[in-house]
Formats: structure tokens, sequence, C-alpha cells
């Protein structure tokens, strides 16, 4: 374990000043003082008089007292805050935020310092900045960090079932673009669910609400996502369990489960509902969004960076594997 290391106090400040000035070295201060020759060489020069005129202990104290911690490098610069919280706004993830800041530096785009999104954690959860409640805008929206318990799996019916267990490696490893997973986001106003789509490597969504959350029209949603696709951009689909997705077997491409309550198997999917609930909750009442409302959600989310793409969008992303430009996809 390391040496835990306290700061000079007030005496030991006024001590060092008198033994120097007496002309006694940095190694017989350190031991008269019980600290170590390099804290106090460090003093010595960190703590020098504004003026040059040498070291002394009351203007010493008051440096060393304006150079501790005053609330994260976040909070004491106003570029640097306004453009991670506006990020957070755009909904914008910490490390992604963190990683298109280090790309933009790299492309000479900003002159933003480079920062951790541990640091942007920090910076939401601090005593300050709590009341700002800035944990709303991260992808769960919790107050405190945390894991959430699992249920345990059970048993599920779905007719031409084949489990998940049986898909290919080749998916299950993110190894070929086309692979997508499919889930509804539910209301607590029932009515019209919303269909979510996502594809596996790029994280592209596609997603519209419905009618009701009958198989058949469940079927049709997920078939026009399909639809004008070419045939390598939509190779598989893997579903929970809900009875919605009885008709899988009728898109005609293959298709697998999740074991029941088992929904984190189709963690994409499962991420991207996470996001969307930033500006969907559950309590949202969405049969008053227009088509062009849940558009707009959805191209910010695919609009956004994402670490695990290299900080590059879904959009960038997945027009890259279609070998298309990125402003000219359409979903």
């Amino acid at each position: 374990m390391g040496t835990e290391y306290e700061s000079l106090s007030g005496d030991e400040r006024s001590a060092i000043f008198r033994l120097h000035a007496g002309g006694i070295s940095r190694r017989a201060i350190a031991r008269e003082l019980g600290r170590s020759p390099s804290t106090i060489s460090r003093e010595l020069i960190r703590n020098q008089s504004e003026d040059g005129s040498g070291y002394e202990p009351i203007a010493a104290d008051r440096q060393a007292g304006e150079r501790r911690w005053c609330g994260s490098r976040i909070s004491r610069s106003i570029t640097l805050r306004d453009r991670v919280v506006h990020d957070l706004a755009m909904g914008r993830t910490p490390e992604a935020i963190t990683g298109r800041i280090k790309l933009e530096r790299e492309e000479g785009k900003t002159t933003l310092p480079s920062i951790s999104h541990e640091s942007i954690y920090r910076f939401i959860y601090s005593r300050e900045e709590r009341k700002q409640k800035y944990h709303l805008y991260l992808t769960r929206g919790k107050a405190a960090r945390g894991r959430r318990v699992r249920k345990h799996p059970g048993k599920s019916l779905i007719p031409h079932r084949v489990s998940i267990h049986d898909r290919p490696a080749i998916i299950n490893e993110r190894q070929q673009f086309g692979h997508w997973e499919g889930d509804l986001m539910a209301f607590a106003t029932p009515g019209k669910p919303l269909v979510v789509c996502v594809e596996r490597t790029s994280r592209l969504m596609a997603a519209t609400d419905q009618s009701g959350k009958t198989a058949a029209v469940t079927h049709k949603t997920i078939k026009g996502f399909f639809r004008n696709m070419s045939a390598a951009a939509c190779l598989s689909v893997t579903f929970d369990n809900g009875s919605e997705f009885t008709l899988h077997h009728k898109l005609g491409r293959p298709t697998f489960f999740c074991d029941p309550h088992s929904p984190w198997q189709k963690g994409s999917v499962e991420n991207a509902i996470g996001r969307l609930r930033r500006d969907l909750p559950r309590s949202t009442n969405i049969a008053a969004f227009t088509k062009s409302d849940v558009a707009d959600i959805i191209d910010n989310y695919n609009d956004t960076p994402r670490k695990c793409l290299g900080y590059k969008t879904p959009f960038e992303a997945f027009s890259a594997a279609l070998n298309l430009p990125s402003v000219a996809l359409q979903m």
C-alpha cells in the first residue's frame, strides 16, 4: 500500500521558513518535521512568493489553499461545462462525449482538454451539481449508480421457435453485418407501443409506433422496416418470447429467441430502448406524438456518436457497411 499524504500545516510551513532561512538543508528539515525530502523540496519550489522574493509561510499557505480542489475540472471551465451539459442534453453518454472530444482534438476541430468519462460522472453526481439533476440525461436516468437484479429464466412457448443458443457464433460475436434484434417498447397508457429493431454491428435503429400489439400488426410493422433493404442488410432477427412475435417465421429470414425472462440476451435493442426512455419515459402518452415527432427522436439516436463504434454514429456505421453516403441514408 502507498503512503497516505497529508497536507502541510501552517505551523510546518513556519518551521520550514525558519529552518531554511537558517541554512538548514532540505533533508535535515525533512527529518526535523518527519516528512520526506521530496515534500520539503516541492513545498519550497511550488509555493515561493509571487514577487520572487523567496519562500514566505503565510503566502505559501494561501497559494496551497487556492490550489486545493474547488470543484471538478468541468465545473471550473465554462466552455468545457457548456459542451458537456449540451452533449448530455443531446442524449450522448459520458463515454461518447469524451471520445468525441478526443476525436475532435486529433482532427484539430477543438481545443477543449481531454477528460475521462469518469470525470463527467463525478461532475453529474457531485454535491454542487446534483441539484441540477443532470443524471436525468443519462441512459437510465438513475439518481445513484448501481446494477439492477435480473430475474431467473422460466419457460416460453413460441411456434417454430429457435433458441438463441443455436444462433451462429458469427452473429453472437458481431462479426457480420445485417443481424437485428427486435422488441416492443410499451407505455403506461396502452394502445400504441413502439416497435424497435436495432442492427447489431452498426447499432442503427428502426422504430415506429403502431396501433395495438397483436402478432399480425407487429409482423406487418417489422416487415415494413426490411422491405426496402438489401438481403445483405437483414440476415436474421432476434426477439424475446412475447406473443407479438409469433409470426416471426413469416419474415422470410432466420429468427432466434432469447431464453424466457432473459431480455439482456438481446442487449443491443434493450440498450437502445433504455436510451429512448430519456425522451419517451414510460409515462409518455405516445398517442400525442406525430409520426414526425417519433422520427425526429429516432434520427437523434442514430446521429449520436457511440464509443462501441469508435465514436462514429449509427448512421455513419450503417452507411459505411452499405458503402453509401450517410447523408443519403433513409429509414
